[in-house]
């Protein structure tokens, strides 16, 4: 199959290319960067800007060429013309309605914990862009994963950092249960969901690790073991409002207001089909069993014990 991946350099679309292009796959990456040399020889790019495709009929000359699309795109927070609403919501409606007019298959990366009741305009945009996209007659499938885990990403790389901090700080409104994946499982999970033309029951996958964890435990988990015990602290829900609302102001740090919400409810798919698309047990984020000295200094005491996935 001929695959255009959106965002095909970012920190999933890298993911998703590979597997796709050890599958047998022939892949092009699309990209808003200026340069288009690709990162392999044998895989072309395309220069597109999401927020810059604004009609449907410019969207079906895209598409036309492949016989699917993955998008890969999002933005942690605004800049410039990247608004949530036109890349979240109006581009992703775009692309499926194109894919639906030439019959072509669409993987659309969305995220878990989606409500009405959210108060950023991140979780919002995302719930209208998989709104939207199900008024389409596409053949889509909308993934939400769990917290990813990887050593290039923006947000996984900040949460490694942290776990070997001698005191972690770790917001006291954490209190949901996770099911990190590990980036490269959910390339390998995109690459398999193109192949999957016309399933009803994968138009809508939630996708965890094998482990269940909340974000206290997941910083042990991940913690070096060369490093001796840390010092877990709660941060106030009110401190970590501020501080997140500051970070977005001033576009620091992965900690964004959209993430503090989530942070609030369990983030964990209710049905994984995870190891259903990789025909296997998903790999382990961190270590499987910590030290009992590890948490003596708790965030917060209740499910500090890690809850292990089937080996």
């Amino acid at each position: 199959m001929k695959v255009l991946v959106l965002g095909g350099r970012g920190f999933i679309g890298r993911y998703a290319v590979a597997s796709l292009r050890t599958l047998g796959h022939e892949v092009t990456i699309g990209t808003r960067k200026s340069k288009l040399e690709s990162l392999e020889a044998d895989v072309e790019c395309l220069s597109v800007s999401l927020h810059k495709v604004t009609r449907c009929v410019d969207w079906c000359e895209i598409v036309k060429p492949f016989d699917a699309v993955i998008n890969c795109v999002g933005i942690l927070r605004p800049r410039l013309r990247e608004t949530y609403n036109e890349i979240h919501h109006l581009a992703p409606f775009r692309i499926a309605k194109a894919c639906a007019l030439h019959h072509k298959r669409f993987v659309h990366v969305s995220a878990l914990g989606l409500s009405d009741n959210a108060k950023s305009g991140f979780l919002r945009s995302k719930l209208d862009g998989e709104r939207a996209i199900a008024t389409t007659n596409a053949d889509y499938s909308i993934v939400r994963p769990s917290i990813l885990d990887g050593a290039d990403g923006f947000g996984s790389r900040w949460i490694r950092r942290i776990s070997n901090w001698p005191v972690q700080l770790v917001p006291a409104c954490a209190a949901g249960n996770l099911a990190p994946l590990a980036v490269e499982d959910l390339g390998e999970a995109l690459a398999r969901l193109v192949e999957m033309r016309n399933e009803v029951r994968f138009r809508e996958v939630e996708l965890g690790g094998r482990d269940e964890r909340t974000m206290a435990t997941l910083l042990l988990a991940l913690r070096s073991d060369q490093l001796t015990a840390p010092r877990q602290l709660s941060l106030p829900g009110w401190t970590t409002r501020i501080v997140s609302h500051l970070f977005d102001l001033l576009h620091v740090t992965p900690l964004s207001w959209a993430h503090v919400q989530l942070m609030r409810h369990d983030n964990r798919p209710e049905i994984n089909l995870l190891p259903e698309l990789l025909r296997r047990e998903p790999r382990r984020v961190g270590k499987l069993v910590v030290s009992r000295a590890w948490v003596s200094a708790p965030a917060r005491r209740p499910n500090l014990e890690i809850t292990a996935g089937a080996d």
